[in-house]
């Protein structure tokens, strides 16, 4: 069974009622639709009155970075001459913290987009009652919560979108060491390895696939915490279940940890650079310039782990100064029986000499064709596939 979440507000003879898709609902949708490429549809009855609403897969949507979603969002008001110039639409991004950034308003044909979203948000406009948006070009910031509001002289309701994001997560400490960064250091430590915070759900999802961090790291909402998969007397003792442990919220100012980054899709590609001999930091970073790349940062080589399949057994710099290696598939010689990013460290720059991982962005790659809406089932939470890798992606050799 599922739910629809209708909330009607009536005045007088006027009743007005906006429907949005937020349950998490598990839809089957006809094989020949899917084989069509048509659009994934539920058909929700409303209360007792007969009528039908149809609307495309209700739950969070998901996408990757460069891509594009539509957020559904629909409405149906009565009477049914409501004239359309009348009705108000406003999407607005919504954080943990409550804070609201105004995405897109619509008042009859005036439409507004704000801030970084212009040029990248559009009404989807597919017929009457349809108050969907679609964002294009996704970036990491678009990872969250999206509030739909719908509003007719003076009744009006509200829904709200989760917008997910397919990437990967990964501790990081700088060169200073462990437990050296606030909340601010470690936001922009992430921006800086192209990732952004990861959200308490996103650390979620890679402890369930394997991951395993004795260190607290920051989280996007400001509370601090650490997934443990193989519990051990260093990490919280041996006789406590596995998890992911919490610190609860901190002092963003003073109190300091490791960070956890999240990143998506890359736009680009990392690559090894085959020379000849080994080179310090100075020189990698001339190497890739010559390439007619950059020195690839860290949650690039991450992505392209995650995603290329990236496999090298080659220690490499990186852009933040550390060296470190991609490993899909495991064997003895490249540092134990485990998929992950091997991290080496953060050697001298001058004077230790290794190969380097470069990244090429794809400048006449386009932004991406429109995302068809996901819904995530238990089903779908483990591919039987052998090219799968599990998320206990980081290990300290």
């Amino acid at each position: 069974m599922f739910s629809k979440q209708l909330r009607p507000l009536a005045f007088g003879k006027m009743s007005f009622v906006v429907f949005i898709l937020t349950s998490a609902l598990s839809v089957t949708p006809l094989l020949s639709d899917i084989d069509k490429g048509r659009r994934k549809v539920v058909h929700v009855l409303e209360d007792d009155t007969g009528a039908v609403i149809v609307q495309t897969a209700p739950g969070k949507v998901v996408t990757h970075r460069g891509g594009s979603i539509t957020l559904p969002c629909r409405f149906h008001h009565e009477p049914e001459n409501t004239d359309p110039a009348r009705i108000r639409i406003k999407w607005t991004k919504v954080t943990d913290a409550l804070q609201f950034e105004d995405v897109f308003v619509a008042l009859g044909r005036q439409q507004r987009v704000f801030g970084s979203y212009k040029g990248r948000v559009f009404l989807e406009q597919a017929g009457p009652g349809d108050a969907s948006v679609i964002i294009q070009n996704v970036t990491l910031e678009d990872y969250g919560r999206f509030e739909c509001e719908v509003t007719n002289d003076m009744e009006d309701d509200t829904g709200f979108v989760n917008l997910d994001l397919e990437g990967v997560v990964f501790p990081y400490y700088p060169r200073e060491g462990r437990y050296k960064l606030n909340y601010h250091e470690g936001e922009d430590a992430c921006k800086q390895q192209d990732a952004i915070l990861a959200s308490h759900s996103q650390l979620h999802k890679a402890w369930l696939e394997g991951l395993d961090w004795c260190n607290a790291g920051w989280l996007e909402d400001g509370s601090v915490q650490y997934p443990i998969s193989h519990p051990r007397d260093q990490c919280g003792r041996k006789d406590t279940p596995a998890g992911v442990r919490n610190y609860g919220y901190r002092h963003k100012e003073d109190e300091r940890y490791d960070a956890f980054c999240f990143t998506s899709k890359l736009n680009g590609k990392v690559y090894f650079l085959k020379r000849f001999k080994k080179v310090n930091y100075a020189e990698a970073i001339k190497a890739c310039i010559r390439d007619g790349s950059a020195v690839a940062k860290v949650g690039q080589l991450y992505a392209a782990w995650k995603f290329q399949l990236l496999d090298r057994c080659e220690a490499g710099w990186l852009e933040d100064g550390s060296i470190r290696y991609p490993i899909v598939n495991p064997r003895s010689r490249c540092g134990g029986s485990q998929p992950g990013v091997r991290h080496l460290g953060f050697p001298d720059k001058k004077f230790r000499l290794y190969g380097v991982y470069c990244f090429r962005r794809n400048e006449d790659e386009t932004a991406g064709g429109t995302e068809t809406t996901k819904i995530p089932t238990n089903s779908m939470t483990k591919r039987k596939s052998s090219r799968r890798i599990p998320m206990n992606a980081t290990s300290v050799i």
